[in-house]
């Protein structure tokens, strides 16, 4: 396995939001985190990442432990965030948010660069020059989806990838993925949207108060309307 977290326990100070969080990313797979709001899916994601370090349990990318390491060097070995809200730098230029996250490549084939993330979201191209913040909210996506994707990560994690967006922005998000699915890069996702997820990824987690109730393939998600009516609905 590409990623493996055991037994993770997450708090807040004093309130515990992770009781045992259990998951998996194999090489080349995509996999979601599915569940209501306040379940602890973001808490997860900030755990993996080193933003709010577990308590308890293991974090292991590639066999090494990386629970305990700073958020900057658990980047470095591969992980790249499309955080909730995206969080670009808003007073920073299109090019400067690219570029300021930027590592080296991983191998000689096809190293994601400022050209190559340009090629993917043409959008960004005559906006190079504009501040984070004078760009709509579709176009702020695919900005933190490229400055990720500039850390030339093995593993990329999406939280809320089509949260707010318009329609027709989303459809783009999703043809996005789809590629990057397609380059055999393994990906980690929340997102609300089940019909799309249940296309796109390979396995799915649903997580309930801070813990992993069930987990399966696509069909078999698909095959259960209980599931999304007993955890996934309002």
């Amino acid at each position: 396995m590409m990623l493996h977290v055991a037994g993770l326990e997450t708090a807040y100070g004093d309130s515990q939001v992770l009781f045992g969080m259990d998951l998996t990313v194999a090489a080349g797979e995509v996999v979601t985190m599915l569940g209501r709001n306040g379940m602890g899916k973001t808490t997860t994601i900030h755990s993996i990442m080193g933003i709010t370090p577990p308590k308890r349990g293991e974090i292991l990318f590639d066999g090494a432990p990386i629970h305990g390491l700073p958020s900057h060097r658990i980047a470095i070995a591969g992980l790249g965030l499309v955080p909730e809200g995206r969080q670009i730098f808003p007073n920073l230029t299109v090019r400067e948010n690219l570029i300021a996250t930027a590592l080296p490549p991983r191998s000689k084939a096809e190293p994601w660069d400022l050209a190559r993330v340009l090629a993917l979201f043409p959008a960004l191209t005559g906006r190079l020059n504009n501040m984070g913040s004078q760009l709509s909210g579709g176009e702020q996506q695919m900005l933190a989806i490229g400055r990720a994707l500039m850390t030339n990560p093995r593993l990329l994690i999406l939280d809320e990838a089509t949260e707010g967006l318009a329609p027709l922005v989303r459809t783009e998000i999703w043809r996005v993925l789809t590629g990057l699915r397609a380059a055999d890069l393994s990906i980690l996702i929340i997102d609300k949207n089940i019909a799309a997820l249940t296309r796109f990824a390979d396995r799915h987690y649903i997580v309930e108060r801070g813990r992993v109730v069930w987990s399966g393939s696509s069909a078999q998600l698909s095959a259960d309307p209980s599931l999304q009516h007993r955890y996934l609905g309002v």
